[in-house]
């Protein structure tokens, strides 16, 4: 679908001409590359990297080996693959900022190297994504991109993140493997990268404590300067890439004098010193590859900028010179480069203008659509243009048709700036006898989802068998194809009855214990449900999975209560606690502001993050303290120090969350977890034993308490495997006739995991003190 006029303006105005054109110049400086490495999107060094190449014309790429997939999501509810394909799209974005070279050593949502939540060891890292798999991917990724220099964006010491750990343990192994012709795990052409650099500062923090020093700097990339065009700060350009990281609430505003500079520490060289500037020993130019030429014509086009005809003339004998050359084959993808970026300069300088899109943002395989195509003419050029379009489609008289087409990958293993996959639209132009060619995205790159393939709500579900529900309405839209017979495939002594929406499931009152699961067929065939990522700041995604819905049995007695639930818009608790049998109803900012409106409720909720999401809460803690002295129930989930929370104010009592967060953290999802003391939380309405501390995902808890008044009672007991127990996970107070506990469980994630235990400890923490 074409986008609107308003979309359409405001994405146009933030690619003025000239400053496109001074980007697309910057490049052409030299022949160097460097490639940035780190483990999740948001470890890109951004700052570093835009003065690399904005400024320094360095060609610069990122290799990253997951998608997030296990991180927070600060903008909404999706979690683990879904999330990545999210967090991708937002990676996608930030790339296109810096010009950055986009490779992922993740090349699916089933691939091994997979953000499995937390860690705080390499070792770990590497046994679950596999080693052999990493370091084979990492080399594909070196012999294809062929960077002269590597760079980690974190040290492999203790206090770092696992993952980042075993990244940079990777980045020192491949140098080697990558140009060793007898390595196996790759049949891609050796490839020498030329020198290896570490961060020469720490990488503590929020999030990490590193416990050894870094190493000194034996060079420093200045970056704290400002671009003379823009007039904005190469920080302020790296925050303007970080900034499409929103689900981990990245981007924020540098002031004038808070810039950085970047120390680095020559680790590994394979070229003679002395190591000055990231540029030493190696081929700086053209020049240096025997075009000479061609460098005095990009040189005068450089010098010629602002004016647009004067830069058009000489770019395009740069590119012939280039193209009558001849080349070494060692510096066959260099030049190639410059070709790619001369003509980008060529298209820029020219004033031509693209724009093409389809009647249908989404197809399915056997589909058809028109296209439409908004083109300006620049100056002094003849200009065609003609689809580029993938494997199984078709250009028609009027768009394209497709026949048996591939399903979009929301996994895509590597993203070009200004060389967009098909399909898309390749613009070709003449200009002073020279031919160039450019790649133009579609304004809305469509996506192909499959076709059998329906809509299917709800995709997880929970029966409990201490409420009286036995049933499960399951909806079913969008069907492809529009005249498909659905049905469901059930486990034994399920029943299903049609409804006008889908199907109404039906359990035995006795149904035991344990997740099944309900697929659904079409035409007799297993369908596939589409889960769509649709936000502001990225291209529409969509994630294609088996349409089946896994239903957890499980046995939770139930308090009587009335739950009022206070969310930020990042969990879905109080879906949950309804689907389990409570009274529970979601509080609006305006609610808060009653004395009578909370009185309606025994227990609250506090969802995480919601002290920085839920409007005005902070300001309403005084009156929820004052109704839990009164005889309320409050749950506050796990929040993070910069969440609005306060340390003296935000709990009834004191209570400091804890940070850098590693410290303060449990991830392994199997830890012990000892029972400090006989406490109704653990006991009433339910028994927790050691099975409901089973089956958990991704980790115990974070940002644990780390101190706490004296009317707290801490009540778990855990740690990750050599280091000092946790006291913070879960603490509870007595407060005038009602109770606060703080739970630092990631219990709205074991929810959506469908793990009973969580279910039978959220309905005791919402409890009546009794």
């Amino acid at each position: 679908m074409p986008l609107t006029s308003q979309s359409r303006i405001a994405k146009d105005r933030l690619k003025p001409r000239i400053t496109e054109l001074w980007r697309a110049l910057a490049p052409l400086q030299t022949v160097v590359s460097f490639m940035n490495t780190g483990a999740h999107p948001d470890d890109e060094t951004s700052a570093m990297l835009a003065a690399m190449a904005l400024r320094d014309g360095i060609d610069i790429s990122y290799a990253c080996s997951t998608r997030g997939e296990g991180g927070q999501n600060d903008i909404g509810t999706e979690v683990s693959e879904l999330l990545g394909v999210l967090r991708t799209a937002e990676m996608e974005r930030a790339c296109d900022i810096l010009s950055l070279r986009m490779y992922w050593l993740s090349t699916s949502q089933n691939d091994t190297i997979f953000d499995f939540g937390f860690s705080k060891s390499g070792v770990e890292t590497m046994g679950n994504w596999g080693r052999d798999r990493t370091l084979a991917r990492f080399v594909d990724i070196l012999r294809t991109e062929r960077p002269d220099i590597i760079c980690p964006t974190f040290l492999d010491i203790p206090g770092q993140h696992g993952h980042h750990r075993a990244m940079t343990e990777a980045a020192h192994l491949v140098m080697d493997l990558a140009a060793d012709p007898d390595y196996s795990g790759s049949d891609l052409p050796v490839w020498q990268v030329k020198k290896l650099y570490q961060p020469a500062w720490s990488g503590a923090g929020q999030a990490y404590d590193d416990d050894l020093p870094p190493p000194p700097a034996t060079l420093t990339v200045f970056a704290d300067g400002t671009d003379p065009v823009t007039g904005w700060s190469y920080e302020q350009i790296g925050q303007q890439s970080r900034a499409f990281h929103l689900t981990q609430a990245m981007g924020k505003w540098v002031p004038a004098g808070a810039e950085r500079n970047w120390p680095l520490h020559l680790a590994q060289s394979n070229v003679a010193g002395p190591d000055d500037t990231v540029f030493a020993g190696l081929p700086y130019d053209l020049r240096a590859l025997g075009f000479g030429d061609a460098q005095d014509y990009i040189d005068a086009a450089r010098a010629a900028f602002p004016d647009f005809a004067a830069v058009l003339k000489s770019a395009s004998a740069a590119l012939t010179a280039l193209e009558q050359g001849q080349v070494a084959p060692e510096h066959a993808h260099k030049i190639a480069r410059k070709q790619e970026q001369l003509a980008l300069v060529i298209r820029i300088a020219t004033g031509a203008r693209v724009h093409v899109s389809l009647s249908k943002d989404a197809l399915l395989p056997t589909d058809a659509a028109q296209v439409d195509i908004d083109q300006r003419k620049g100056l002094e050029t003849k200009a065609e243009t003609r689809l580029s379009l993938p494997k199984n489609w078709s250009q028609t008289s009027d768009g394209v048709a497709l026949k048996n087409a591939d399903l979009s990958d929301p996994y895509p293993s590597v993203y070009l700036p200004h060389q967009p996959q098909d399909p898309c639209l390749i613009l070709k132009l003449e200009t002073h006898g020279t031919v160039s060619e450019t790649r133009i995205a579609f304004d809305i790159p469509p996506l192909v989802l499959p076709d059998c393939v329906a809509e299917l709500l709800p995709l997880a579900e929970v029966i409990n068998l201490g409420s009286e529900r036995r049933t499960i309405q399951v909806n079913v839209k969008h069907m492809a194809p529009n005249d498909a017979r659905p049905a469901l495939e059930l486990p034994d002594e399920w029943a299903a009855t049609d409804t006008e929406t889908g199907f109404l499931v039906s359990l035995p009152r006795d149904s035991a214990v344990g997740t099944r699961t309900a697929k659904l067929l079409l035409n007799n065939q297993p369908a596939q449900t589409v889960r769509r990522v649709n936000y502001s700041h990225i291209d529409p995604r969509a994630l294609a999975q088996p349409a089946s819905v896994n239903v957890a049995v499980l046995d939770a007695a139930l308090p009587n209560v009335k739950v009022g639930y206070i969310g930020g818009g990042n969990d879905r608790v109080d879906h949950w606690l309804e689907r389990i049998g409570m009274d529970v109803e979601p509080l609006t900012s305006e609610d808060l502001q009653s004395d009578a409106r909370l009185a309606e409720f025994d227990s609250l909720v506090i969802g995480i993050f919601a002290m920085k999401f839920h409007k005005g809460l902070a300001e309403q803690m005084p009156r929820i303290h004052k109704w839990v002295a009164a005889g309320g129930t409050l749950l506050t989930l796990y929040h993070r120090p910069w969440d609005n929370w306060n340390s003296t104010t935000t709990a009834p009592k004191r209570l400091e969350i804890g940070q850098p967060s590693l410290r303060w953290r449990v991830t392994d999802q199997n830890a012990l977890v000892t029972h400090l003391v006989d406490h109704p939380i653990l006991t009433s309405p339910n028994k927790i034993t050691h099975a409901d501390w089973q089956g958990w995902h991704k980790e115990r808890g974070l940002y644990f308490a780390k101190s706490w008044d004296k009317a707290y009672t801490p009540v778990l007991e855990m740690s990750d495997p050599n280091e000092d127990p946790h006291q913070g996970a879960l603490v509870t107070a007595n407060i005038g006739m009602g109770r606060h506990t703080h739970c630092a469980l990631i219990l709205h994630h074991q929810l959506e995991k469908l793990v009973p235990g969580a279910f039978r400890l959220m309905a005791n923490l919402l409890a009546k003190r009794s």
